[in-house]
């Protein structure tokens, strides 16, 4: 085996793009463009990597990856994304909104495959009929902000001040704003917005959040997504009554969570690149979006912060966490 791998300095911030070629084959190789880091996001590229090899491509065997993370600096996607479309790559797979809409202004001819957690049409992904070289799947968390600061609201239902905390970074974080500020409304809840981009922020936010606010919506992020074991052990040590969107946020302390499966997305995107390393096109190949949102609920956090959660809540999650 022959392994060239070429540094490229982007951003301030060196990339590794490797050129892998086994025997004297070259393999297909997939650009990973990712708005995090790579070990934030193990669990999603293994079930990428899962519906991949339905196809028959396992790394290491008969595909390679070039990998280029922007560490959560965003305004690095466009450079990265530049980089692997320069250097070929057969398919891209954009790792999150920011990266595939940096990925779908590099490049019109490499075909691209997202797993996003937003609306692919509102966000300028796609248009409503398949077409062009992006496709991919999508799972609902951006549109049930609103629904998470109702479920916040049920949990502590005497609270009228409750925090939204995005990141000013990410390109939907005023969408979000917008949509959970009408549910405040309606709701007749004080929304107070505060914003995170870096670890200090987010501690900054809680410790605020702890002392001035009834409890805390977390707003879809790639940052917040790789940050989860933080932000659970936030919301319990500061005692903040807090909702995100994953199962994993529950189980690491959160008090609840609400939204959609990303693994599922990014097993289900793995199948599409596969399918189009086989020869099908992205422009045939429908965004697969996936309805089902789940409830989790840890109710020994609850009790921790010395919330009694009403037996109506209880009775809808999809799972309990004792």
């Amino acid at each position: 085996m022959k392994r060239r791998e070429f540094i490229t300095l982007i951003g301030g911030a060196a990339a590794a793009f490797p050129d892998v070629v086994y025997g004297q084959q070259p393999v297909a190789v997939i650009g990973l463009l990712g708005s995090s880091a790579s070990d934030d996001y193990r669990p999603m590229i293994a079930a990428f990597q899962k519906g991949l090899s339905e196809a028959g491509y396992v790394e290491g065997r008969n595909v390679s990856f070039d990998h280029a993370w922007a560490d959560n600096h965003y305004d690095r996607l466009p450079a990265l994304a530049s980089e692997l479309a320069r250097r070929g790559v057969n398919v891209i797979l954009a790792a999150s909104t920011p990266s595939a809409l940096a990925a779908k202004a590099a490049t019109s001819t490499i075909p691209i495959v997202f797993a996003i957690g937003g609306d692919r049409v509102r966000t300028g992904l796609v248009a409503s009929r398949p077409g062009g070289n992006l496709t991919g799947a999508a799972h609902i968390n951006v549109d049930t902000a609103a629904k998470r600061l109702e479920l916040l609201h049920e949990l502590v239902p005497t609270k009228k001040a409750l925090g939204l905390m995005t990141n000013p970074t990410n390109p939907l974080g005023k969408s979000v704003e917008a949509e959970v500020g009408r549910a405040a409304e309606a709701l007749g809840l004080q929304l107070n917005i505060v914003h995170a981009s870096t670890d200090e922020a987010i501690d900054a936010v809680f410790k605020q959040a702890a002392s001035a606010l009834g409890g805390l919506v977390i707003g879809t992020d790639p940052l917040f997504t790789s940050r989860i074991e933080m932000l659970g052990r936030l919301s319990l040590q500061l005692k903040v009554p807090t909702i995100y969107q994953y199962r994993e946020f529950v189980a690491a302390g959160g008090a609840m969570s609400y939204g959609g499966d990303i693994n599922n997305s990014y097993y289900r995107a793995g199948v599409y690149a596969g399918r189009i390393l086989k020869g099908e096109k992205a422009a045939d190949l429908p965004v697969q979006l996936s309805t089902k949102v789940e409830l989790f609920i840890n109710l020994k956090t609850a009790k921790a912060l010395g919330i009694d959660p009403p037996m109506a809540l209880l009775a809808r999650a999809d799972e309990v966490i004792e």
